[in-house]
């Protein structure tokens, strides 16, 4: 009885391994999903980076119109975008009371001469003191001058175009008092026009007055190559940039003022013949102060020591770690780690 006790004890257990064993079954070994990543592959001959900016335009000249007199204005003749060219008349202030200044000192021109000829024959015949024909001569010249004076208040009450262009504001309307030098209008020169645009201090230097520009401009949907840059030369305060003013041919007139235009031009200065780069953004440090890139070899994720050379722009000169064809970790280096999967 014993022994058939332990024998049935001994078959419980050995069934219940069996049972454990076969409900355990094989477990599925299952791989992380690889990282997204992008990258650069290491070149000797990395060309230079080519920058975008947002700029707007604006025109080459602009010429404010104005009256040198004071007046009421009879009509204005010309509207915003209108073109006019030089001499065109612009506006005119009432001419009246210039009209009637002309008109008295006229009188006092024709009494003066007829006064001077009385007088000449009275001083030919001997019978008139010196002083008085000076005086009779000197009243006639003030005559000439009061007269001159009339006629170019008169003329200045006709406003004419000083250039040809476009009429960029226009400030006054008929009935308005015009006072002295109060701008009637703005006349813009557009033949030519300049792209004003903001760089940071960075990267100005790098900019050159013949630096190569593209500048594409939505509102027309064209893009246009851009000529000599001009460079300012005092920095904005709060934003610490620098203005430059990109010109640009405009024979047809159809860039105007305001637009906003895309500017892409190579920023930086080109790395030495053989040079090795990399994006500035990419090359990593360790808590003991060693630099690093994240290289992808054979799918997967690995820490590259480097030694660094110069800054050039927005990249970095890699003196010694890096080879032609090594694949760098340009985006995605964040979230990676030694041997991680990775996918371009």
């Amino acid at each position: 009885m014993l022994r058939n006790f332990y024998h049935t004890r001994i078959c419980l257990i050995v069934l219940m391994v069996c049972l454990l064993t076969g409900c355990g079954g094989k477990r599925e070994v299952r791989e992380s999903e690889p990282m997204r990543v992008r990258t650069e592959m290491v070149s000797a001959s990395t060309p230079r980076v080519e920058q975008s900016y947002v700029g707007i335009v604006e025109e080459e000249s602009s010429t404010s119109v104005s009256f040198v007199g004071t007046g009421t204005v009879q009509y204005v003749s010309v509207s915003e975008g209108q073109h006019v060219h030089k001499g065109q008349l612009i506006a005119r202030m009432d001419p009246t009371q210039c009209q009637n200044s002309v008109a008295s000192c006229e009188a006092q021109m024709r009494q003066a001469n007829d006064a001077l000829e009385r007088m000449r024959q009275l001083h030919e015949a001997g019978s008139l003191a010196e002083m008085k024909w000076v005086e009779t001569q000197s009243q006639v010249e003030q005559a000439r001058s009061m007269l001159q004076m009339a006629k170019k208040a008169l003329a200045d009450c006709y406003l004419y175009a000083p250039v040809s262009g476009v009429v960029g504001k226009k400030m006054m309307n008929a009935g308005e008092t015009a006072l002295t030098s109060q701008p009637v209008c703005t006349i813009l020169g557009i033949k030519r026009v300049k792209v004003k645009v903001a760089i940071p201090e960075k990267e100005i230097a790098a900019i050159a007055p013949n630096t190569a520009t593209r500048i594409t401009i939505d509102a027309l949907g064209k893009e246009f190559t851009g000529g000599r840059i001009e460079k300012g030369v005092a920095a904005d305060a709060i934003t610490h940039t620098y203005d430059i003013r990109i010109m640009l041919d405009n024979p047809s007139e159809e860039i105007l003022p305001g637009m906003v235009a895309s500017v892409s031009m190579v920023g930086g200065q080109e790395t030495a013949e053989g040079s090795i780069t990399v994006p500035l953004a990419c090359v990593q440090q360790t808590a003991g102060g060693d630099k690093f890139v994240w290289v992808v070899r054979e799918g997967k994720s690995y820490r590259q020591p480097v030694v660094l050379g110069d800054v050039t722009q927005h990249r970095i000169i890699i003196k010694e770690g890096l080879r032609q064809g090594d694949r760098v970790i340009t985006e995605g280096y964040q979230k990676v780690g030694e041997g991680s999967n990775v996918a371009e």
